[in-house]
Parts: C-alpha cells; structure tokens; sequence
C-alpha cells in the first residue's frame, strides 16, 4: 500500500517589514490605507483588503535598503494618483516613480517607504491578443 500523504493546507505568507522608526513607519502606512488590526510588543499587523503584512520594530540598514515588497493591483492609475495627491512623498521625505511600462508584462512605479523598503506597486498588462 502506497503512503499518500495529504498536502498540508496554508492559509497565508506574510514578510515582516523592517521599521527605523517605528511610530513613523505606522503612520506611513496608516496614511497609504492600510489598517492596523493588532500593534503589541513591537510587532504591528497591517491589512488593505485581503493583503497584509506585520510590521517589525526592528531595523538594519542593510537590510531595509535591500527589502523589497510588491502589490499587484487593478487599477495602477488609480493607486499612482492617490499616492501621489496624499502628500505622503512630502509628509514623511520618500520617493516615488513615474509609471514605466516594463518588459515582463506589467506597468509599475516604485514607492520607498520612510526605513528604505522598497514598494513595487503594478498592474498586468492587458494582452491585446485576447481582446
């Protein structure tokens, strides 16, 4: 009798985001929408819709400036106006991106957050062959 093991279920991945400075990093996040649905013991879990991801109190420099975090979204035009007409860039001194057609299939910009991760925010593109 073979041994058929069931694959184990998951329910979600989730990185855990390095912070400089904490109560900045909170409140950056808060601005661009997420929610915060626990904050205890230097650990926050952040939520927009059905993404999320902890924040950590916790930082090296090294680290942070090479992190790296992507959402994927419907509408990039959308996301891009209402960051940019947030304030966000000029309140907490980030940078953000133009939008750039990229040659793997997706229209993105960048967005760095106040510890240096890097925001990768992008849409698919649309295969016109399929329209």
């Amino acid at each position: 009798m073979e041994n058929i093991m069931r694959k184990p279920d998951m329910q979600e991945i989730k990185a855990f985001v390095p912070a400089r400075d904490f109560n900045t990093a909170l409140s950056f996040y808060q601005d661009m929408g997420f929610e915060v649905a626990s904050n205890q013991g230097g650990f926050a879990y952040l939520k927009y819709d059905n993404c999320s991801f902890m924040l950590q109190d916790f930082y090296v420099a090294e680290h942070s400036n090479n992190f790296m975090m992507h959402i994927l979204v419907d509408n990039l035009d959308i996301w891009y106006d209402m960051i940019k007409s947030s304030g966000l860039v000029e309140k907490y001194v980030v940078c953000l991106t133009d939008i750039k057609t990229q040659h793997y299939g997706m229209r993105d910009f960048t967005l760095t957050d106040p510890s240096g991760v890097l925001w990768c925010i992008g849409e698919e593109l649309k295969d016109s062959s399929h329209a």
